[in-house]
């Protein structure tokens, strides 16, 4: 059965994207967006663009769909785009120009080790703070090498790496990078540190202040999304309402 789609946060994007660079130069404009259009999360989606707009039908797994579902590992394999599962834990691209932005806005900028100091202060759990050490320690690896190295390969371990990775791709920690074929079955996925990933803009980061951060990226939504009212960019996004206006005010000066 086809879902219906949310077409809330869509955009007019002048022509269907067919190819990688294509995708790329919509991320870019956009500066970040989702996978697949989500309901009550009012950003564009890369799927809307794919489909030129025609999802009348609803949304179903097709060529565009394969397609795109390639993009997703390939373009922050190739450091053209990062991904993670960000807005309310979906697949998210963020452009590299608002990557800087958004690390900065989360306060995520962390040195070697720093997995200790994110637990000590109850940022990260447990499972988040062995998920970062192992890749901190072995470079990128795939999900079950990954859950094995951590000790989380049994059932409830598995539940476990799922909360540390939520926990570790909400802070912008760590980026899809591709993946893997370790079974039979669909490919894994594969997982690197985004500092190590996006080195350039991990340092950008270092000059932006969180608050410089969130009048950039307020500014960037309301490009598409002029009249969006202060409640939606505070909750899309995860802001104070002091800090929501802040960054409007900020944006719309």
């Amino acid at each position: 059965m086809k879902k219906t789609p949310s077409l809330e946060g869509e955009i007019r994007w002048p022509r269907k994207v067919t190819t990688p660079a294509e995708a790329v130069r919509f991320i870019d404009a956009t500066g970040f967006c989702l996978l697949f259009p989500i309901q009550r999360l009012p950003l564009p989606s890369l799927y809307y663009a794919v489909k030129a707009g025609k999802m009348h039908g609803g949304m179903g797994w097709d060529k565009d769909t394969a397609k795109m579902w390639g993009w997703k590992d390939e373009l922050p394999r190739k450091r053209r785009a990062f991904y993670a599962k960000y807005f309310k834990m979906r697949g998210t691209f963020l452009s590299l120009r608002y990557l800087p932005h958004f690390i900065a806005m989360r306060g995520s900028l962390a040195a070697p080790g720093d997995y200790e100091r994110f637990y000590a202060e109850g940022r990260i759990g447990d499972a988040a703070r062995a998920i970062w050490e192992t890749l901190e320690k072995h470079g990128p690896l795939a999900t079950l090498e990954l859950r094995h190295a951590c000790k989380l390969d049994s059932k409830p371990g598995n539940l476990r790496f799922k909360r540390g990775m939520a926990e570790l791709q909400c802070l912008l920690l760590v980026v899809h990078s591709g993946t893997a074929q370790e079974t039979a079955a669909w490919a894994s996925g594969r997982f690197e540190l985004t500092a190590r990933a996006f080195p350039k803009q991990w340092k950008e980061a270092r000059g932006i202040t969180p608050s410089a951060a969130r009048t950039a990226i307020a500014a960037k939504y309301l490009e598409w999304h002029p009249d969006a009212p202060v409640l939606r960019v505070a909750r899309l996004f995860g802001w104070t309402k002091e800090e929501t206006a802040a960054a409007l005010s900020g944006a719309r000066a």
